[in-house]
């Protein structure tokens, strides 16, 4: 459980398009190669220290005759961004994604000192 003691609780969100492979032939449409794809994403303000950050899938075009697999995560949380990475695997082709953010966590107050 992340506790938060600060007075003051911040909550940045974002919506990024990860891909669209489908107009071009990209990997995860033809489904050969690397089927990773990594975003770096920067909140709007440094937060006190990592926040708890969500991911979830907003939208999603997929080929229907094919299983539909997919893995969505949040990696390498720091108080200034994190890396929202999707993932498919086997014959599945997705032609695109679109995902969602939500990151929440403790701010600096400005009433807080800086001793080092």
């Amino acid at each position: 459980m992340k506790r938060l003691s600060s007075g003051k609780i911040g909550i940045d969100q974002g919506s990024k398009v990860l891909f669209s492979d489908f107009a071009d032939g990209g990997v995860m449409w033809t489904g050969q190669g690397n089927r990773e794809s990594r975003h770096a994403i920067t909140f709007a303000e440094p937060f006190l220290d990592g926040p708890a950050v969500m991911v979830g899938i907003s939208m999603w075009d997929i080929d229907h005759k094919h299983t539909q697999r997919a893995d969505i995560t949040a990696e390498k949380v720091t108080r200034k961004g994190f890396d929202l990475v999707f993932r498919t695997w086997g014959d599945t082709r997705v032609a695109r994604v679109r995902a969602d953010w939500t990151a929440i966590g403790a701010l600096r107050d400005d009433e807080d000192w800086d001793i080092d």
